[in-house]
């Protein structure tokens, strides 16, 4: 067994919003295709044109339609990753210490070469964050772009994960969550950031933003400016889609 190392000074996570994530898997792509050409062995993917194709992928997203017991249904998209635990089960159950995390930022990583594919992080997960690479026989897992985020050969802007750089509303957030002046610890408070299912004990460093309700849509909505709430667009949500993305940067307004 692994021991966890001591508290942490930096605390570096991702804060995503729920209520500005549209579900477009930006992020799981741009994941995808970081890690495959950048960092270790490439993630790979087993018959990916067939009828049963299956692959690794550090970064998942799943959509939920949620019935207020006071309001009309809602499409919640949930975007879920390695979440860099404080007290991690994945680095505890580790019998190589293949599954470490660092003292200096809190970052939960996999040592490939020491990793021997026994599936027990995966066991020990509550999140069903690791995902075993079927071509490779090892665990693997968000890095937080470990690669990205320290290489000072990239322009200062592209030092934060993929997913964040890639997301088109804004939906995630990158920083250290263990200082509390940080722009994501200021987000995490002023929006009621909260901790995926906390009764495990794990003290995840991620933290997800809630949905606002209809009544709650203002100018702290980063689409708000010129966008109403989809529930009053007749139009439908894929024409509330396409008008969101024409008014990012980007877009063709």
């Amino acid at each position: 067994m692994t021991d966890l190392p001591t508290e942490t000074t930096r605390k570096l996570g991702l804060v995503i919003d729920l209520d500005t994530c549209v579900g477009c898997h930006a992020c799981a792509i741009s994941c995808k295709g970081w890690n495959t050409e950048n960092y270790g062995a490439p993630l790979s993917d087993q018959a990916p044109y067939g009828d049963a194709p299956s692959g690794t992928f550090l970064n998942r997203i799943h959509s939920y339609e949620v019935l207020p017991e006071d309001g009309p249904a809602q499409t919640v998209h949930f975007p879920k990753s390695c979440l860099h635990c404080e007290n991690a089960p994945c680095v505890t159950v580790c019998p190589t210490g293949a599954s470490y995390k660092r003292a200096e930022d809190g970052i939960v990583l996999v040592n490939e070469d020491a990793c021997i594919g026994c599936g027990l992080c995966a066991w020990a997960c509550p999140y069903g964050a690791r995902e075993m690479d079927a071509a490779e026989g090892v665990m693997k897992k968000c890095t937080l772009c470990v690669d990205r985020i320290y290489n000072e050969n990239l322009p200062e802007e592209d030092r934060t994960p993929a997913c964040v750089r890639t997301c088109p509303s804004g939906a995630r957030h990158f920083g250290d969550l263990g200082d509390p002046e940080s722009d994501v610890s200021q987000l995490v408070e002023k929006r009621g950031g909260f901790d995926l299912m906390p009764e495990q004990g794990t003290a995840p460093v991620n933290k997800y933003l809630p949905p606002r309700s209809r009544d709650s849509w203002n100018e702290e909505s980063v689409l708000a400016p010129f966008l109403e709430p989809v529930a009053e667009d007749t139009r439908g949500f894929l024409s509330w889609l396409d008008r969101a993305l024409d008014k990012l940067p980007g877009g063709s307004d």
